[in-house]
């Protein structure tokens, strides 16, 4: 794979029209409702993991988004072209590659309005040639026709999920209009993205795609949105994800760059970890987890990232679940059972989660109270709404799952994440997070 400073001069010069300045980028992150159901996300996350898995440890692929079968997604708003066209985006941590559904249609008479990028419609539409550097950073179909003498010869990519869904098309660059905190709009003229022509299967045409047009990657590698208007507003991005259950929803944000803010003082900080073999993905360091307040005896070996690149953890904004590798799960499990034995009746186990309680007169501030040691010195300790969910009325159940720490990593979901300023500083390699940020977006 292409290092991100092997690739500073071709993406320096996309953003040489706009002044360097202090101002940030703010997306709205939007949730669709209805939100699926804890039994629905469970079995979306472990598809989803699956295929992050898989992923892992192939060379052939090394771009494929798992943002498809996720669950609990968040989605932003995009403006691409010239005119600019509206769009939809999975917002993905699990992903580099940002691609839209295209169409190369001219009058367009036959497609809904909105269902796809009108690339024919843009006069700023360019597709990569084969030959360009850029080209070698996504996976190319097999045959890949390649002509380096004919001008119009593009780049051609292509990649399948796990369930047999494909998207193929031109991997292109266009102008993408959008809003500062400045409040004046910049227009970045060569966003880098994945124009998908070709784009089939279930993942990726049904319910659990959320009606999205395609996938805006935040991983570490160069082509990620993250990494493109990195250079333009610094290399450091964060967001905070809301409960969406709330009637009416509060408003999560992404946000591209630092802002100045005061809550910038108080991030607890851990250090990012690097994966080889996985390099899009941004792994957190755990030394050890409690139980209010009881240290559980984990082996330091289970949270480890091994030289064959097995275990770790990721932190992943489109999975909805947490997902520890099992022998913390079972004595997590076993601390929460002998806690809750004293202060809630337990319930009917919904399928699929390992622990549910009557909550009907207990508030939550009496359920167990998590946390996690992390690399550096931090802790991180979320409330018990973060971890339990409710699946059915006055009935709560524990949102963790276990994994095989032999075959696959450990995976902090959305749900744990929910309340906290996440901060992904990529020049430090560090992530920083409070539960003093998001009110103050």
């Amino acid at each position: 794979m292409v290092s991100l400073s092997q690739l500073s001069f071709f993406f320096f010069f996309l953003f040489t029209t706009l002044c360097n300045s202090q101002h940030y980028l703010q997306l709205p992150l939007l949730h669709i409702q209805p939100s699926p159901t804890p039994t629905q996300a469970l079995s979306s996350d472990t598809l989803r993991l699956s295929l992050l898995h898989s992923r892992r440890r192939s060379a052939a692929s090394p771009v494929v988004s798992g943002a498809s079968t996720g669950s609990g997604q968040y989605f932003v708003h995009l403006r691409l072209g010239t005119p600019p066209q509206p769009l939809l985006l999975v917002a993905d941590t699990g992903s580099d590659l940002v691609w839209l559904r295209c169409s190369a249609c001219k009058s367009c008479s036959r497609r809904l309005p909105g269902s796809a990028f009108l690339a024919r419609h843009s006069s700023t539409f360019s597709p990569f040639h084969c030959y360009d550097s850029a080209c070698s950073l996504v996976p190319r179909p097999d045959p890949n026709p390649c002509n380096h003498t004919r001008l119009h010869s593009p780049c051609r990519y292509s990649y399948s999920y796990s369930d047999g869904s494909t998207t193929a098309g031109f991997f292109s660059r266009e102008a993408t209009t959008l809003n500062t905190s400045s409040g004046a709009p910049a227009k970045l003229p060569d966003l880098a993205f994945g124009c998908g022509f070709d784009v089939s299967g279930p993942s990726l045409t049904g319910p659990s795609f959320g009606g999205a047009h395609g996938v805006m990657g935040l991983g570490r590698g160069p082509i990620s949105f993250a990494s493109q208007l990195g250079l333009r507003f610094g290399n450091t991005f964060s967001y905070c994800l809301l409960d969406y259950t709330l009637s009416p929803p509060p408003t999560s944000y992404l946000r591209i760059g630092v802002s100045k803010s005061d809550v910038v003082s108080k991030l607890s900080y851990t250090r990012l970890l690097l994966n080889p073999l996985s390099p899009t993905f941004y792994y957190i360091g755990i030394k050890s987890v409690s139980v209010d307040g009881v240290n559980l005896p984990v082996r330091s070996s289970v949270w480890a990232l091994d030289k064959n690149g097995d275990g770790g953890t990721v932190i992943d904004s489109g999975t909805t679940l947490t997902f520890l590798p099992e022998q913390a799960y079972r004595l997590i499990l076993t601390a929460f059972k002998r806690s809750l034995k004293q202060v809630a009746s337990p319930a009917d186990p919904t399928p699929g989660f390992d622990l549910c309680v009557n909550v009907s007169g207990l508030g939550r501030a009496r359920l167990p109270r998590l946390s996690f040691a992390l690399v550096g010195g931090s802790v991180f300790a979320p409330p018990p709404r973060n971890y339990f969910i409710e699946t059915m009325d006055r009935v709560d159940c524990l949102a963790i799952q276990p994994v095989d720490s032999g075959s696959g990593f450990s995976v902090i979901g959305n749900l744990m994440q929910q309340g906290f300023l996440f901060e992904f500083d990529k020049d430090r390699s560090r992530l920083g997070f409070s539960r003093h940020g998001c009110a103050l977006q």
